[in-house]
């Protein structure tokens, strides 16, 4: 019987490893939950909803990033209801926007967030994770909510940000975080011995990739300590302590490793797969990942939060030198990729946007049918009957080998000097050098100038004049500025949006 509800995975693995370790994390005091405490916390909290009325509604879910809060996430879909995490690194204005957009009727919380969240323009209620974790399971109550479930009910939601400054809540449900886990796990290739290191906050959907694989197959996660990945060092270390032999990291948490020096002193060596996406890693990096863990897998990893998480993978099977990029690959079962230039299908070797179409897609942005319209639409190339895509705004080609490879987002494609510009080409560029561990190039619309960030060791006019042989006079930047520290979005991806700010 084709499964339908994610508790179900839980509710399999429980069976077999009850007091083998779930999850654990370390920051502060160190919370470690065994698969049956991840169980029963989670009917505990789905019966405290059941029997307090809430349910078919979003719950805020405001903890430290703990195996607590995981097991509150699954207690909130227990409950029937979908979780939205938050987190206290969030700037109070963009959490007040949130609960402004959803209105919901409750927030759960801990003793250590509870006066934050005392602070928050909210009228509903606030309970402490604390009062209602060992609740009496009601198995009436939810065994009622399960007969009822089905599988395109929502399971969470996650904000992003939104070009207008208002963030934009994805909702997801049953179905497609179950298409994502299966076919991720089955490229992956995750089993009962996996020891994932989690990287991600979890109010990012990036956590997806170790949260549900770890109740599938019984597998461990550790939850990275966030302050660990400003020292490299000590990174590898924990990964070495803690036995990890899968990460599925943003790369610039990966090109922090390689670029720093780390391997030059040790190197994570119980890791067999390394899944990176998010960004483009520069080749230059990547290598120094490959030459440290030569008997590793490498797998590229793309796909949009509208489509739950990955849709696209490219495990790496040849050499690449500097200046060529890694492809994105192929799509997932049961996922499809059209290259659309508008409304029409680009001809082979053009570069198009990337639409992606399948049960993957989310239910939409939450209370937001506007800006859902406009890019959750209609299949241009299907008039037949109603068929969704979404637009993914980010511009892809394929190559020689058959091969899906990211260009650019069309936010980054820019007109200058009377050239049509990707930035992505000046920062691949830059990134060639040895003494540059990052860079970012941004477009400072209203003087008309390319403005490139990077962190490294060579001087600014030194790099100008490196850049100059390397790149066309109408795509050298006109300022170049080196940085102690390249400012990073919480999710450890650069923040374009702040380097664009400091260069206005």
């Amino acid at each position: 019987m084709q499964q339908k509800n994610v508790l179900e995975y839980i509710e399999k693995t429980v069976l077999e490893v009850p007091d083998k370790t779930a999850y654990e994390s370390f920051e502060g005091e160190t919370v470690s939950l065994t698969f049956r405490q991840v169980y029963d916390t989670a009917r505990s909290v789905g019966s405290f909803l059941a029997d307090n009325g809430y349910y078919g509604e979003p719950v805020i879910i405001f903890m430290k990033r703990t195996p607590r809060a995981i097991a509150t996430f699954f207690g909130t879909v227990y409950g029937g209801c979908s979780y939205v995490p938050i987190d206290e690194e969030m700037p109070k204005m963009r959490i007040d926007l949130i609960l402004s957009s959803m209105n919901p009727r409750l927030i759960i919380c801990e003793s250590s967030t509870k006066e934050l969240a005392d602070g928050f323009d909210f009228n509903g209620d606030t309970v402490l994770f604390e009062d209602i974790c060992s609740t009496p399971a009601n198995d009436e109550r939810l065994a009622d909510i399960r007969s009822r479930q089905i599988d395109t009910d929502p399971i969470y939601v996650v904000y992003t940000s939104g070009s207008t400054g208002v963030p934009k809540g994805i909702a997801a449900c049953h179905r497609s975080v179950i298409d994502y886990i299966e076919h991720l796990s089955d490229v992956l290739g995750f089993d009962r011995d996996t020891r994932f290191g989690n990287q991600s906050p979890f109010y990012f959907d990036a956590c997806l990739k170790e949260l549900y694989p770890t109740i599938k197959f019984g597998a461990y996660t550790a939850i990275v300590p966030k302050q660990l990945f400003m020292f490299p060092l000590k990174l590898v270390e924990f990964l070495n302590d803690k036995e990890i032999n899968t990460v599925c990291w943003v790369v610039s948490a990966l090109t922090m490793i390689s670029a720093l020096g780390a391997f030059k002193k040790d190197t994570p060596h119980f890791l067999r797969t390394v899944a990176f996406g998010s960004e483009v890693f520069p080749i230059k990096q990547f290598n120094r990942w490959r030459q440290a863990l030569p008997d590793a897998r490498f797998i590229n990893l793309y796909g949009p939060t509208e489509a739950t998480g990955m849709s696209c993978y490219y495990e790496v099977n040849r050499e690449f030198e500097d200046g060529d990029a890694i492809p994105i690959g192929r799509p997932f079962d049961n996922t499809d990729i059209l290259l659309l230039d508008e409304d029409r299908k680009v001809p082979a070797g053009e570069v198009g946007e990337i639409c992606i179409r399948g049960t993957a897609l989310t239910l939409g942005y939450y209370n937001d049918p506007v800006r859902t319209a406009e890019v959750f639409v209609q299949n241009p190339l299907n008039t037949h009957y109603p068929e969704l895509i979404y637009r993914t705004g980010d511009l892809a080609r394929y190559n020689e080998y058959g091969e899906l490879v990211f260009v650019s987002r069309k936010d980054y494609q820019i007109k200058h000097m009377g050239h049509r510009i990707e930035l992505g080409e000046i920062e691949a560029n830059v990134n060639t050098l040895d003494e540059i561990y990052l860079s970012c190039a941004v477009y400072n619309k209203q003087k008309d100038r390319i403005v490139l960030y990077y962190t490294g060791t060579i001087e600014e006019g030194a790099l100008k004049d490196v850049l100059t042989d390397k790149v066309p006079r109408y795509m050298l930047p006109a300022v170049f500025t080196k940085l102690e520290d390249m400012p990073l979005t919480p999710n450890g991806k650069v923040d374009r949006k702040k380097l664009l700010e400091m260069a206005n």
